[in-house]
Parts: C-alpha cells; sequence; structure tokens
C-alpha cells in the first residue's frame, strides 16, 4: 500500500510503503529517483509487514519494485499505474 501526505508549504511528499508478504525476511524498494542500484531497506514490524517513508519531490513520477530476500521482484498491486520495463515485465509507477 502506498500513502502520500502532501504538505502545502512543501515542495515534496511524504510516502509510507508498506508492504506484506509471507515468509520474507527483507524487503527492498528500488527505482525511486530512478536509481536501480541503491536500495531502499524497509523495516519488518511485529505484524509481518514491512514499512518505510520515504520524501518524494512534488510533480514527479516514479517506476519502482519492491526485492523481497535479495531474489524476488514484485510489483505494488495499489500502485498508481504500471510500465513495461526493459525486461519485458512490468515496474510499479507512483505520481506525486
Amino acid at each position: 500500500m502506498v500513502q502520500k501526505t502532501y504538505f502545502k508549504t512543501k515542495d515534496y511528499c511524504k510516502v509510507k510503503f508498506t508492504f506484506n508478504i509471507e515468509n520474507a525476511e527483507t524487503v527492498e524498494i528500488l527505482g525511486l529517483n530512478s536509481d536501480w542500484e541503491n536500495s531502499i531497506v524497509m523495516s519488518k514490524k511485529k505484524d509481518g509487514t514491512f514499512t518505510c517513508d520515504v520524501s518524494l519531490p512534488k510533480n514527479s513520477q516514479h517506476e519502482f519494485k519492491y526485492r523481497v530476500n535479495e531474489t524476488q521482484w514484485l510489483n505494488e498491486p495499489h500502485a498508481d499505474s504500471q510500465n513495461i520495463n526493459e525486461f519485458g515485465g512490468q515496474n510499479s509507477v507512483i505520481i506525486i
């Protein structure tokens, strides 16, 4: 799930990512701000969900994917859109 919090006086939006997957040890987000090399590591909560907060610039669009256990690539089911990627799959898209 993706929750966006906009601030009238700021040029960015706070985005809270929440992802729930069984048997996951680690979940990372890759692709935000076109950075597919440096992941954003999500924190695991007691209920098994993974969360993180990210600030993204207003009036921007970002493709991303979740990487689970460093091997499995998954999309956000509640993303704003999906784009076809260069590997023939799809990336999640968030529009700020």
